[in-house]
């Protein structure tokens, strides 16, 4: 396990609800300086999170991970990032009659949510202090997962499948897990993210809502 996510979590089974966990910060020990440079960050993630829940579907059977929110302020639920375009141009080209303008509803009807393993932006750090960052992160993706219990989790990005891998681990899930590369400015990976995923969003027009086919490689 990474040293940064040393802790113990049950069995995700015996405990669904993400507020049964304790607190990981220490509550009254920030300084003013804290609060000063850290409020903007915070407010921010807030409001990330927020605008987040309101697409969370009542049986959530995808779930994408990615890294985290980029540093731009770009966001894959505020309909302008990057991945945000990729994802709903694979929709669409898995369902054709699916309205651009009504894709993060359909996102959420289909039983996809979309997390990030970090809460706050990494693409502006050094690759040391992502490594550590994303580290840090494994327990709180690994509760999630626990409390969401998908059918299929599809890391967005490959430098952080050791960290995925071991958040499912912690909680005992299994279940088809799908790496995609990312969808970013090399023409090939947007190819590859398409053709992988494409295969599997079919299946979700399938009348169960416990079976997804294995993409072929």
């Amino acid at each position: 396990m990474c040293p940064c996510a040393r802790r113990w979590i049950r069995p995700w089974p015996e405990q669904r609800n993400v507020q049964g966990f304790p607190n990981d910060s220490k509550k009254g020990r920030r300084t003013v300086a804290d609060n000063d440079s850290n409020e903007p960050t915070v407010s921010a993630s807030r409001r990330r999170e927020s605008l987040r829940r309101q697409y969370r579907p009542e049986r959530v059977r995808i779930l994408f991970v990615g890294e985290a929110p980029p540093v731009s302020g770009r966001f894959f639920y505020q309909r302008d990032s990057g991945l945000y375009r990729v994802l709903r141009d694979t929709f669409i080209a898995a369902f054709p009659a699916l309205p651009k303008d009504e894709f993060l509803e359909a996102f959420r009807d289909f039983g996809c949510y979309l997390v990030d393993l970090c809460g706050q932006p990494v693409d502006h750090l050094s690759r040391g202090k992502r490594i550590t960052i994303c580290c840090a992160g494994e327990v709180r993706l690994a509760r999630t997962i626990r409390t969401l219990r998908p059918i299929v989790i599809i890391t967005l990005v490959r430098s952080i499948r050791a960290s995925v891998i071991r958040a499912q681990m912690m909680v005992g899930w299994s279940g088809m897990h799908l790496e995609l590369p990312y969808p970013g400015r090399w023409k090939h990976h947007r190819i590859q993210f398409q053709c992988q995923l494409e295969p599997v969003l079919k299946t979700l027009s399938q009348p169960s809502h416990d079976h997804v086919v294995k993409p072929r490689n």
